[in-house]
């Protein structure tokens, strides 16, 4: 089956209900005015401007409605489109229609700068672009620099004079399927790597990957047609998307929330009834720090239908959930692993039933096998650190024009994932750190996220990174960029005693007060430290005991 069919589905099955809810809580304007065709929404409560609306049956035409756009313009399958939006209730509509023209959709990190735009259409040949108002002023400076793109669509009101209204041309086209035959095998979308370890790579998937995320997804989390999954994280990205997936399985309502303050996250679960929520650590940071400043009272908020708390996308602190635990001991906890290379989050998942583990990133997600192994490509004896290793349905076809980089992630079907991990006596998986990470101190490797890990437990600590300084004698040392949490001050002495603790090998050699960089996805983007702080204004020559 290709994922097409299950919109098709749903639509049929569950016409009428409510499939994508849209909440935009720092607009006061009645957002619902994108859409120029009446006939393309329906608003459940044009009273509430914060909030929109799309059924399963108006979510399928409008992705017809799409497809059939490109097919008039002469576009044929196999055609690259690219995506650039903030999260929206177009967003997916418009990925499905994509889709269902047999073309490849094209997501673009909203954080991109006009050049990386550039770059990122150019690799992936990119011939037809759709962009938001947000992207307005970083567009103008290169839509003369790209001959390959065939047509602009602009999503919104009054869009720059090279591009075209995207959805006024939509109320012309029809609402019917497309007449195009999709198999499994076909090719469906190329996301970016995130660009943590380096400049983005064009990560190409084909039908059948995105359906088992599908299979995987709901495999884990168990959705019903009851439950309501709350989105935060940007669609672009394959961890969101393929978490919504399991609602498009199950065909069950989601919210779409703009925003991370922790009162619109507790409104959003309030007033949705949402009973699954997925965070990125900052945001369940930030929700514990409101809960703990007194800032947040629960006892405002009707929580009783959450049944889950996802996390994911980076490696999750102990200490996090531990404090969670404390103000949510009703939650089921679950954490999943993944890369975009194996399209998603699931090659790895804890399991609900095994918050006993945290910690762990866990077993072989449904569908997935993994290995721990050395240099050689030979299993490591259990508990040894070594290279994780995933092989399942959702492992990329490529680099696309890469076959080098292909060559080195790829190998007889097992995707490298370059993270070291390690496994217990239950089969349990932990992550150490990210192979390129590793520092390597007179000899010594440290793990950046074992001691990320501990300092995190410091209560004056909101977050921390760990990344290694050149040094003449010792190669390299570890050096923890720290950010204090508001309203709290703290001294390179008070990290040091608490950092006692550990060996001496481990304790950080350099403290640096500074906020954390991370990416949408919430990954910390170590790179970003590493050009700040690797060029000698902090490390010294000599570095003593």
């Amino acid at each position: 089956m290709v994922i097409t069919e299950l919109l098709e589905r749903n639509a049929r099955l569950y016409g009428s209900e409510t499939a994508l809810v849209e909440i935009n809580p720092s607009d006061e304007r009645d957002r619902a005015a994108t859409w120029r065709e009446a006939q393309l929404i329906e608003l459940a409560q044009p009273n509430a401007p914060y909030r929109r609306e799309l059924s399963w049956r108006t979510f399928d035409r409008l992705a017809n409605r799409f497809a059939n756009l490109l097919l008039s313009r002469g576009i044929q399958r196999g055609t690259k489109v690219g995506i650039l939006m903030m999260n929206c209730l177009e967003w997916l509509p418009l990925y499905f229609g994509i889709l269902k023209a047999g073309c490849i959709a094209v997501p673009l990190n909203f954080r991109y700068s006009s050049d990386e735009i550039k770059y990122c259409l150019e690799l992936a040949d990119v011939e037809v672009l759709l962009f938001g108002p947000e992207f307005v002023g970083r567009m103008d400076v290169i839509a003369d620099q790209l001959p390959q793109i065939r047509f602009m669509f602009f999503v919104g009101h009054n869009g720059p004079s090279y591009t075209e209204d995207c959805l006024t041309l939509m109320g012309f086209c029809s609402s019917s399927a497309p007449p195009v035959a999709l198999e499994e095998t076909d090719h469906a979308a190329i996301y970016f790597s995130s660009g943590t370890t380096g400049f983005p790579k064009a990560i190409l998937h084909n039908h059948r990957a995105l359906y088992s995320s599908c299979q995987t997804e709901q495999a884990h989390h168990g959705q019903t047609r009851d439950d309501v999954f709350l989105c935060i994280p940007p669609l672009y990205h394959t961890g969101a998307k393929m978490h919504w997936f399991g609602s498009l399985l199950s065909g069950s309502k989601a919210v779409l929330l703009r925003g991370v303050k922790p009162e619109w996250i507790l409104r959003a679960v309030t007033e949705e009834k949402c009973t699954i929520v997925w965070l990125l650590v900052p945001w369940a940071q930030d929700l514990l720090d409101a809960i703990e400043s007194g800032r947040v009272n629960l006892d405002n908020y009707l929580l009783e239908q959450w049944r889950l708390m996802h996390i994911g996308a980076q490696p999750v602190p102990p200490s996090l959930i531990h404090r969670w635990m404390k103000y949510f001991p009703h939650h089921q906890y679950d954490t999943n692993y993944g890369l975009s290379e194996s399209i998603g989050p699931g090659c790895v998942h804890l399991g609900v039933e095994n918050i006993h583990k945290v910690g762990a990133i866990g077993k072989p997600g449904y569908l997935w096998q993994a290995k721990i192994v050395d240099d050689t490509g030979k299993d490591v004896t259990q508990g040894e650190i070594g290279e994780l290793i995933v092989h399942g349905p959702g492992v990329m076809l490529c680099y696309y024009k890469n076959p080098s980089a292909t060559d080195e992630i790829l190998k007889d079907g097992w995707l490298y994932t370059g993270d070291m991990a390690r496994m217990d006596e239950d089969g349990f998986i932990y992550l150490v750190d990210r192979k390129k990470d590793v520092v390597i101190s007179g000899g010594e490797n440290l793990y950046p996220v074992q001691i990320e890990d501990f300092l995190r437990k410091f209560e004056k600590i909101k977050d921390v990174a760990v990344i290694g300084l050149p040094d003449s004698r010792l190669g390299e040392i570890a050096a923890a960029i720290i950010e204090i949490k508001d309203g709290q001050s703290c001294t390179e002495e008070e990290i040091n005693d608490f950092c006692k603790e550990l060996p001496r090998y481990k304790r950080p050699r350099r403290i640096i007060f500074d906020k954390v960089p991370r990416n949408p996805t919430g990954k910390i983007e170590k790179p970003v430290l590493r050009e700040k702080y690797c060029h000698g204004r902090l490390v010294e020559a000599q570095i003593t005991n």
